[in-house]
């Protein structure tokens, strides 16, 4: 009862915002990302009679109870063991090879690993509807690295969620020359988690009711950008998406603001980049890095631009969707 996995983080293209269901991971608003290359979690896990509790280390780093870490990952343990019938505990082994909780998405290719692997140990046999819905049980963006490439996240509308999981939109060949240069600004753990930003901010912000309203909107031409593989109507949704969100963000009482001057100086500099006709699109997650959205021949005078602004810089392509290795963590 042993069981590895992998999966890349997916970047937000049109966001989600805001819960409908705490417990159930039911957002407000349906989303839709691209799966990236490169970055990854790594998975181990093994349910035994010899653990008397479950046990947690991630990045080398153990946890113990009433960590919320800790608390989150058993919480999501209780989940697949409902499902299977099972009471052994669990050890789990993770590790990324990018920075975690900095605003690159690593709840997401975690929680998209752990189910993947949670899965193939106790036998669930899972499709990737049912995972989907168990990823999200972690992590709402889980339910989306589950698939490789472009993906969308359905709100739903049932009270168990069961109408509220990812599907494939095109996988990650469908769309080659698309790049994601992804800017880190900041290796920091953020100040405040997603999970209760987006709790402040539908509590609090006079611009909630906005963002539900033109949501529909963005997520068409979203899908619409996709089919046609019209760069520039995706990178334009993306870039005004993404302000819209970070406007939630700053009218939220007290305002929540992830950007660092780096950021700041980075989003003026896609802007002069485009003005000079190199065009490029920003977006952003809950935190201070800087995703730049652009075409693969554009890559090169791109980071000529950004040199000196971003501590370090990689440029990813559309990735694989979680899957079951072979090498074990312990």
């Amino acid at each position: 009862m042993k069981a590895s996995a992998k999966a890349n983080p997916n970047f937000a293209l049109v966001k989600y915002w805001g819960k409908r269901d705490e417990k159930l991971k039911l957002p407000q608003n349906s989303s839709i990302s691209l799966t990236v290359s490169d970055f990854f979690t790594h998975t181990t896990i093994e349910f035994s009679e010899k653990y008397e509790r479950d046990e947690l280390v991630l990045n080398k780093k153990k946890y113990l109870p009433k960590n919320k870490e800790y608390e989150n990952i058993k919480e999501f343990l209780n989940q697949a063991r409902k499902i299977s019938g099972t009471s052994l505990r669990a050890k789990v082994v993770s590790k990324n090879n990018f920075p975690t909780s900095a605003g690159f998405a690593s709840s997401a290719s975690g929680f998209s690993a752990l189910a993947t692997a949670v899965n193939q140990a106790l036998s669930l046999k899972l499709g990737k509807k049912g995972l989907s819905i168990l990823a999200r049980m972690g992590s709402g963006s889980a339910s989306r690295s589950i698939f490789s490439g472009f993906s969308e996240w359905k709100k739903g509308k049932k009270k168990d969620g069961s109408d509220c999981f990812a599907v494939q939109l095109k996988d990650n060949n469908y769309w080659n020359d698309i790049r994601i240069i992804a800017c880190i600004i900041s290796k920091k753990k953020k100040s405040i988690k997603s999970r209760k930003a987006m709790r402040e901010t539908v509590k609090t912000s006079p611009m909630y009711g906005c963002w539900l309203e033109n949501i529909e909107n963005d997520l068409e031409k979203t899908r619409h950008a996709i089919e046609k593989k019209d760069f520039s109507l995706l990178g334009k949704t993306a870039e005004h998406n993404c302000l819209k969100m970070h406007s939630l963000m700053w009218t939220t009482i007290p305002p929540i603001i992830y950007q660092e001057p780096k950021t700041i100086e980075i989003i003026k500099k896609v802007f002069e980049m485009r003005d000079n006709g190199l065009e490029c699109y920003f977006t952003m997650d809950a935190g201070p890095q800087v995703k730049i959205l652009c075409l693969r021949r554009s890559v090169p005078a791109i980071i000529e631009n950004i040199l000196g602004i971003a501590k370090e810089r990689f440029v990813l392509k559309p990735g694989r969707g979680a899957r079951v290795s072979q090498n074990h963590l312990f």
